[in-house]
């Protein structure tokens, strides 16, 4: 019989997580509050369970990829929460939320016998789909030691980092990164387009070379087609991850000037009706303010 692991919260990352975790034989137990999730988990051949509770008395390693501190509180408090659940477990955090939050969720479930990992993810939604993520793992070892072969079920490669919280901080540090190199590839794409180039050209050309960037490789193709609505990571969420790396650096006095300065432009997407759209889209800001407009023409 193989081995249930829960997921908690189904969305864009964790259907696809249980998408891999099923793929490679592992049965799949789950909870989001939104029906058509359920649903599409259903079709997927994972099981829908009606409360985070239920999860934890199907399976003893549990996935949760959550939008916000307010979800991930939901989901742990309440006698319908993972706390109220009988038994030991292991729980494997995944989102990108302030190290304050995950540390008072590690204290209540402790409290209940289960450990809490802190273990978000490096990787697109689209990369999750194609089992392309690094798992930045943190906390008790012997309980990464045990979900590790969960975690291989769902992400090309895990980085053990330490105590926990330093998942978190490993992931600040890698979406600084992000932030900087996709507002970069935009940069490159509409200054070429301005030149002259086309935008296929530019791609095929750059993804290969010296100038690339795995940002590039992965957005490129979203700026060179003009295609933002199939979102696999969105303006909205980008701006939660940015106030939270912005607020760790300024409690350290680090300054992150071309952090700041790149995420302006995600404020401007947001503000131009671009919330909902792909993060890639900074392209199509930085092309507006360029006067490139490549709309199709009656």
């Amino acid at each position: 019989m193989s081995q249930t692991i829960g997921m908690v919260g189904v969305g864009v990352m964790g259907f696809a997580m249980s998408h891999n975790l099923l793929k490679h034989g592992f049965a799949v137990a789950g909870y989001d509050p939104s029906s058509e999730a359920m649903a599409r988990l259903q079709r997927e051949g994972g099981t829908p369970c009606p409360s985070p509770r239920a999860v934890a008395e199907a399976a003893q390693i549990i996935f949760l990829s959550l939008p916000s501190p307010a979800a991930l509180h939901a989901a742990i408090d309440g006698p319908d929460g993972l706390a109220a659940a009988s038994g030991p477990a292991i729980l494997i955090e995944c989102s990108t939320l302030p190290l304050a939050d995950k540390r008072a969720a590690e204290a209540r479930l402790a409290a209940s016998g289960k450990t809490l990992l802190d273990c978000p993810l490096s990787g697109t939604g689209a990369q999750a789909m194609n089992r392309d993520l690094v798992v930045f793992a943190s906390g008790d070892e012997a309980a990464y030691r045990t979900a590790l072969p969960a975690m291989h079920g769902m992400s090309r490669a895990q980085r053990y980092l330490g105590a926990f919280g330093n998942g978190s901080i490993m992931k600040y540090v890698a979406n600084l990164l992000v932030t900087i190199h996709n507002v970069a590839a935009g940069e490159a794409m509409v200054l070429g387009m301005k030149a002259g180039l086309d935008p296929a050209l530019i791609y095929d050309t750059l993804a290969d070379s010296a100038g690339s960037s795995r940002m590039f490789q992965v957005r490129g193709p979203l700026m060179r087609d003009n295609s933002y609505d199939k979102a696999t990571a969105t303006v909205r969420t980008h701006l939660k991850d940015l106030a939270i790396i912005g607020d760790f650096a300024a409690g350290l006095n680090v300054s992150t000037p071309v952090f700041a300065a790149a995420g302006q432009l995600y404020h401007v997407g947001a503000a131009t009706g671009r919330e909902l759209q792909d993060t890639a889209s900074v392209c199509a800001v930085l092309e507006q303010m360029a006067g490139i407009d490549r709309r199709p023409k009656d």
